[in-house]
């Protein structure tokens, strides 16, 4: 105990360095900007400042990426309040009663009640990343070749299935990704597979052209399709962005009940932030005061679902840093972002490299302040930019995707690679694919190939060291549920919803 709060205190000294630290606001409000304007995610906005990061230290290339989601999360609720218009899908709760308090002219108050919420669902989400995180670090610790191969078929079953709302689409998404994953030298033998005559798809396909491709200029190619949006001219608003203290004290039960169910959802893998915003919704409805005021304004409202969704961010980070086993999109890419860095998830990012994970874990909990300042300082200013067309929107993404994949070495067939995937992740969103599935897929491949290749070896042939140990019979029950999930959760997301559609986060 005493060596881990000594490992707490040293992260907190690295991440308040200068660098640090305007990392963290230069990420709070691009996440902002990028999730006040409809149309763009999350996922979309990590993926597009992911070739920034690599020439930057570890520790704050992941604290960039982490505002980044933070703000992003926190943006969708400023253009749901002040438009209707959710930014991002884990804001869609929050347009139901903060749009009615903008008709009534409580837009600042709105705003507030989301910053705050936001604040504090991000913040205490930090307590689950600080302790639990550590501890199935342990337990990921006792596991072999044959257990990773089991993990990683476990973490393509959840994600495949559970975000396409389809098994079979699931296992598709997920497929092609593993097809995709063989692309390169073989990681035994050293033998060319699938490289065409290509020299750069040695080391396999880039992951971060990948990203950029199949959440960013697949986008690019939706809204390109349809025809040039002028967004919905945001609401002025001339009441205070300010909270009382009695109306603080009244949303505090409300607040710890979303921060309890956010976390919940966000360390399942495959759920994510926009279920969660709907059962903050539901759960503060049902222990209001005041439910008579839920459907024509009700901060209680705003708080249950902004405070969820924002818990979220913690709660997903813990099964993607110690198995390897991203909560939902965006953490799927920020994981990308952790092995292109040379980093791979699991036990040694708490053993050797304690040091950067802990800076990483104090700067998200700072994340959390900046969002709080930025998000109360400049939330007019956010309002006026979540008006921006799809005539300015679609060549500034597209740019920004040609020259971060550019950049990455500076090899134009990068660009290629980026702009294939672009088209592979169009086709897919228009049949209803899931491409948060391929990415995990490209990034759990291999791991699940050495894993399965390795035991096998070791075993000279025999398939019975895959069911050897009781951690790999959990696994295999683990990824039996993954499979069949898609069909509880199409029910629990229609109970929870109240039969509202949810877009999906990717």
């Amino acid at each position: 105990m005493l060596e881990t709060l000594q490992m707490m205190g040293a992260g907190f000294v690295g991440a308040l360095t200068p660098i640090n630290l305007l990392m963290m606001a230069f990420g709070v409000t691009i996440g902002m900007v990028i999730g006040c304007l409809p149309g763009l995610s999350a996922a979309m906005g990590v993926a597009l400042v992911l070739p920034l990061t690599f020439t930057m230290k570890a520790d704050t290339g992941l604290i960039v990426l982490g505002a980044i989601y933070c703000g992003a999360i926190f943006g969708g609720s400023i253009s749901a309040i002040l438009i209707h218009t959710p930014g991002t899908p884990a804001s869609a709760a929050t347009a139901i009663e903060g749009y009615q308090m903008t008709l009534q002219g409580k837009a600042g108050k709105a705003l507030a009640t989301a910053c705050w919420s936001s604040f504090w669902g991000g913040l205490l989400s930090c307590i689950s990343l600080y302790f639990f995180a550590p501890m199935l670090a342990q337990l990921a610790l006792k596991f072999m070749s044959a257990e990773y191969f089991w993990l990683s078929l476990f973490g393509l079953t959840i994600i495949a299935g559970v975000s396409s709302k389809s098994m079979i689409k699931g296992l598709m998404s997920g497929a092609l990704g593993l097809l995709l994953s063989t692309i390169g030298l073989d990681p035994i033998l050293g033998t060319k597979r699938f490289m065409f005559g290509q020299s750069f798809l040695a080391e396999g396909i880039n992951t971060t052209c990948a990203l950029i491709g199949l959440f960013s200029m697949s986008q690019v190619f939706i809204l390109m399709e349809g025809k040039i949006k002028e967004r919905a001219k945001a609401a002025k608003f001339s009441d205070k962005i300010r909270l009382t203290r009695e109306e603080k004290k009244m949303l505090a039960p409300t607040v710890i009940r979303s921060w309890l169910i956010g976390n919940i959802i966000g360390i399942l893998p495959g759920a994510g932030a926009s279920i969660a915003c709907f059962m903050g919704y539901n759960n503060a409805k049902q222990f209001s005061k005041h439910k008579e005021e839920f459907g024509h304004g009700s901060i209680e409202g705003v708080c249950g679902s902004e405070a969820a969704n924002n818990a979220v961010t913690g709660g997903s980070l813990i099964p993607t840093l110690t198995l390897g086993i991203p909560g939902e999109s965006v953490t799927a890419v920020l994981m990308g972002g952790l092995i292109i860095q040379g980093l791979q998830p699991g036990p040694e990012l708490f053993t050797k490299y304690a040091g950067m994970t802990y800076t990483f874990f104090a700067g998200f909990v700072l994340v959390q302040f900046f969002m709080l300042a930025i998000g109360m300082l400049g939330c007019r200013a956010f309002a006026q930019i979540s008006r921006l067309s799809d005539a300015i929107l679609i060549p500034c993404v597209t740019v920004l995707c040609f020259v971060g994949s550019y950049a990455i070495n500076k090899n134009f067939k990068n660009v290629v690679v980026m702009l294939i995937f672009g088209v592979i992740g169009y086709l897919m969103r228009k049949f209803d694919l899931n491409t948060a599935a391929v990415v995990l897929a490209l990034i759990l491949g291999p791991i699940g190939e050495k894993g399965l290749r390795n035991a096998l070896r070791g075993s000279q042939g025999s398939i019975s060291v895959l069911f050897s140990s009781t951690v790999c019979w959990v696994l295999i029950l683990l990824c039996v549920i993954g499979i069949f999930s898609p069909i509880f959760m199409a029910k629990f997301e229609k109970k929870v919803t109240g039969g509202q559609e949810i877009e999906s986060d990717s």
